[in-house]
């Protein structure tokens, strides 16, 4: 079952037009970089359908691409960086270290295990001399939420992770080291409201656990890719797929992140954003990379392709990579 082939519920673009809205582009602000497949977890909700075995890796041309087209763009002031593990990439650390130098906000999309591993041992240390933001995924402060989401003895290691980052200053108070938590719903339901849910992170990981961060972003489950495969197979894609339709919300679609940020796969291919990507929906809807463009505004004057995974991003109080809109 393909959700962009459903024609049982009204296309996401009609939902907009009876609501109202027309979503062009704002001024671009962001650019988030998927530097590669390759992961040392492999979770259920992942929409990249990340894993240790995919060999899905960004060369270091396309990181000077990037750098390129980044030192003539000042409007840009994030470099959002995700994956699979971004720092399995062996071109993540000059990527961090040069978008620093421009004076670019980094971030770190951790999946919090990855500093644990191997090879990775200095990677914290790292991350905090260049006063890179962690964005670290811990879907809930229970044991047993975190391992049925993201597999077996994955908890542990990622509170010993967030320990170690808050040892370095992550989370503390004038540190300027921010540490942000994402939580994704355990399954086919949409997330609770964010500012309640970040107060009891704050209180359990505090009390149990002595770690302190600063926000938590709450994401929904995109009817995609793994999540997808899931759904159908527990027979509930429709049900989730009519949640999303029935909580669409007017003032978070005004909101969504593919209006001021690109989002670039680890080929140099181009996208509206992360999950387009996924899907393999082209900018503009016609295929182009970093070398088919002499400058990172020229994005702004093309449509954003819309489908109905959408709906994922403005149903409730909204998703983006920065957790809820409204």
């Amino acid at each position: 079952m393909n959700c962009a082939l459903d024609i049982s519920r009204p296309p996401f673009t009609r939902v907009l037009r009876e609501h109202g809205l027309d979503l062009p582009r704002t001024p671009l602000e962001i650019l988030q970089v998927n530097v590669g497949k390759l992961c040392d977890l492999a979770c259920h909700h992942c929409h990249v359908e990340a894993g240790p075995k995919r060999t899905e890796i960004m060369q270091r041309v396309t990181v000077e691409r990037i750098l390129d087209l980044l030192a003539e763009a000042p409007y840009i002031h994030t470099v959002d960086l995700t994956g699979g593990a971004p720092e399995m990439n062996p071109h993540f650390r000059d990527l961090v270290r040069a978008a620093r130098r421009m004076g670019k906000k980094v971030i770190d999309r951790c999946n919090l295990t990855i500093l644990l591993r191997e090879g990775q041992e200095d990677t914290a240390c790292f991350l905090a001399e260049e006063g890179v933001n962690v964005v670290a995924s811990l879907p809930c402060y229970t044991k047993a939420n975190v391992e049925k989401q993201r597999g077996r003895h994955v908890f542990d290691p990622s509170i010993r992770a967030l320990r170690m980052l808050c040892e370095l200053g992550y989370g503390q108070p004038g540190s300027g080291l921010e540490l942000d938590l994402v939580y994704n719903p355990v399954g086919a339901s949409l997330p609770p409201a964010q500012a309640a849910l970040e107060a009891d992170y704050k209180r359990e990981l505090a009390e149990h656990f002595g770690i302190r961060f600063n926000h938590l972003f709450t994401i929904t489950n995109m009817p995609i890719r793994r999540f997808l495969h899931l759904l159908e197979r527990e027979g509930r894609y429709e049900s989730y797929m009519q949640t999303l339709l029935d909580a669409f919300n007017p003032q978070a679609a005004q909101g969504v992140m593919c209006r001021n940020l690109l989002s670039v796969d680890w080929r140099g291919h181009l996208y509206d954003c992360d999950f387009n990507q996924a899907l393999d929906l082209p900018l503009g809807n016609r295929s182009r990379t970093l070398w088919d463009i002499h400058s990172l505004s020229e994005i702004e004057a093309l449509p954003i392709a819309f489908d109905a995974h959408c709906f994922g991003c403005t149903a409730g109080s909204g998703s983006s990579c920065g957790g809820a809109l409204a």
